[in-house]
Formats: structure tokens, sequence, C-alpha cells
């Protein structure tokens, strides 16, 4: 095996439209996303025997606790339940060498990486085998909630939570109840007035307005990217970013004011529905509600309710193995002090 980087976007994407588990952080345009906000990246390729078997994107993070590298929902593998246990264990060797050297000519105190593959006892034991140690944070989720579309809407809607299906029927008969689709950057902007009331709200830092915006205007460049705005008597009441691609839609950003979140003016769940028939449209196979709560029935968890939520819809849920670092430098402990203390403040 050998590691090349990757300069093409046409092969960078065409191998990862043939991957089954992926995510738009492993999309070419996050990585413009990326630069734009000032981070440098490398986009890696893994061959075997001159064929490309998986790829993975690299992100320098300028932190005050530490520069890091890392690797979002990666490596993305082709062909994944096909492979034995022991070319994974090759796969993520090179990796690890890679990143190491990387990690010296960037001044890199640790390799944090968020894998896409599944939290069982073989892939946990693969990380644990080569000293990796489990994050005492999460960037991206690691447990998410799918939603499969290849089924008609009526079967869809059958599957759903009763409750969530009756809001849905009931929010389809208010003829005060509306829901705008937007390419526009003014309606980015309407959305982020709701976002951070959402966050004053829930007590979590929102993102920046450019950094969202970013992100907006580079997926917008492939029509990957829309904004939905959710109107009560032409107010605005919740709003989503939604990232469509490779025939899979993200539920990447939610907002909502907090005396609508209720059964009498159920737009958001309206809002849902929309953005998920949208993803039907274009053909998509999946609807990613990105992140729930680890464990359902956790009613401390502040993201128990907006899981609950999200699960209504149908679908189920899937665990990736948890986020791992790979220290090279024992100033990696005052990061880990630092965060695994902000975890629990925040009850994550």
């Amino acid at each position: 095996m050998e590691i090349k980087e990757i300069n093409s976007k046409e092969i960078w994407e065409e191998f990862l439209n043939e991957c089954e588990e992926k995510t738009f952080l492993d999309s070419w345009n996050w990585g413009e996303f990326q630069k734009l906000e000032g981070n440098k990246i490398w986009r890696m390729g893994i061959y075997k025997d001159n064929v490309l078997i998986a790829v993975f994107l690299v992100v320098k993070i300028k932190a005050k606790r530490g520069t890091f590298l890392f690797i979002p929902h990666g490596p993305v593998v082709k062909n994944f339940d096909s492979q034995i246990p022991l070319l994974k264990d090759d796969l993520l060797r090179i990796l690890v060498g890679k990143t190491k050297n990387l990690a010296k000519n960037e001044k890199a105190i640790f390799l944090r990486i968020s894998p896409i593959w599944e939290r069982n006892g073989e892939n946990n034991l693969l990380f644990k085998k080569l000293n990796f140690i489990t994050a005492p944070i999460h960037i991206h989720p690691e447990v998410t909630w799918e939603l499969d579309l290849r089924k008609s809407e009526e079967e869809i809607l059958k599957e759903m939570r009763k409750t969530t299906r009756y809001l849905i029927k009931k929010s389809l008969e208010n003829k005060e109840i509306e829901i705008i689709k937007s390419k526009e950057i003014k309606d980015l902007v309407r959305f982020y007035e709701v976002y951070n009331l959402t966050a004053k709200r829930h007590k979590f830092v929102p993102y920046y307005f450019s950094y969202l915006k970013n992100q907006f205007l580079q997926f917008l460049n492939d029509n990957q990217i829309l904004i939905f705005l959710g109107k009560h008597k032409e107010k605005i009441v919740s709003s989503a970013i939604i990232v469509y691609w490779q025939k899979i839609g993200f539920y990447h950003h939610g907002a909502s004011l907090s005396e609508y979140n209720n059964n009498k003016t159920p737009v958001s769940y309206l809002l849902q529905w929309e953005a998920i028939r949208e993803a039907k449209k274009r053909g998509c196979k999946k609807y990613n509600f990105w992140g729930i709560a680890p464990e359902e029935k956790d009613l401390k968890h502040p993201w128990y309710g907006l899981s609950l939520f999200k699960m209504g819809f149908g679908g189920e849920k899937k665990e990736y193995v948890k986020t791992q670092d790979l220290l090279f430098n024992w100033r990696y402990w005052l990061t880990f002090a630092f965060e695994k203390a902000r975890k629990i403040k925040r009850r994550l």
C-alpha cells in the first residue's frame, strides 16, 4: 500500500460516489470550506496495487490548547464490508505513518480521527492496537439517525411515530404555516437570527455568521445546499440548513423559537418533512438527521428532546467508532484535561 495526495476534484468525488459509508465531511467542498476558514488541508488517497481503495481528508487545526491534525469521518473505504481485518489493519498503519510525518512537519501535538466505521469490537481493537485512546470529546457526530428514502412517501409516513405523522398532516392543513426553500444569502441572515436565539436557549456557543456563510456559499456552487424557513403567520419560527450530496440529504443545522416548539404550531415537523421530500426529488437514497444523544432514554442529556424529534420520523440508529486520539507530544494531556472538563460542564 502507498499514500498519494489527490488534487483532482473529479477523482476524489468519483471515488466517494462508489462508497456506501460517507458523509459530506468527506466531500471535496468540505475541504474547500476548510481552506476558506484558513485551515491547511491534505486530501490523501490510499492505493493498493495502484488501485485507489480509500481516501481521507486531513485538516490542520490551530487551537489555543495546541495544534493538531484532524481526520473528519474518515477514512472512507470502498467496499468496506468486504475488507478483511488484516487489510483494515494495514490501512490504518499506513495512515498513522503518514500523519506522524505530517505532524512533525506541522508541529502538531496529536492526531484526532473521527472514523466512519461501525462501532464494534473488531474495529475498536484496530485503533487500540495502534495506541489510539478515546478522545475526551467529539467534534462531529458519532451516533446518527438515518432514514431510508428508497421507500415511497406513503411508506415513510406510515413508519413514522404516530404523533409525528399526525402533526405533519395537521400542519399541511394549516394555511397559516408556510415552508420556504431558499438559496439566498439574505435568508441565511434570517436563519442566523433564529439560530442565535436557539443557542441562547440551549446554552451552546453558536458558529460565527462568516463560518456558516462560507459553508453555504461553498456547497451552493454545486447546488448541494438549501435553507428552509418555516413561517407561522408570516413570522419565521423554524429554520434549517440541509446539505444534499451524493444521493444523501443531511440535516446539518437547525433552529427554532421556543414558543413554537409545541403541537399547536408544528412548523418544525412540516419543515423537516419538506426537507425529506426535497431529498427524494433529488434522487437521494438516505436522509441523515445528523447527531442524536448516545442513549435514547437519557432524559438529562441536552439533546434528548431533539433526538426524540428526529427519531419520530422513522429510521435507524448508526453508531461509529468513538473519536480517537493519537498523541505525539506530552502537551496533549493538557488538551485532554481541558476538553474533559468542558464535556462534564456541558453534560454531554
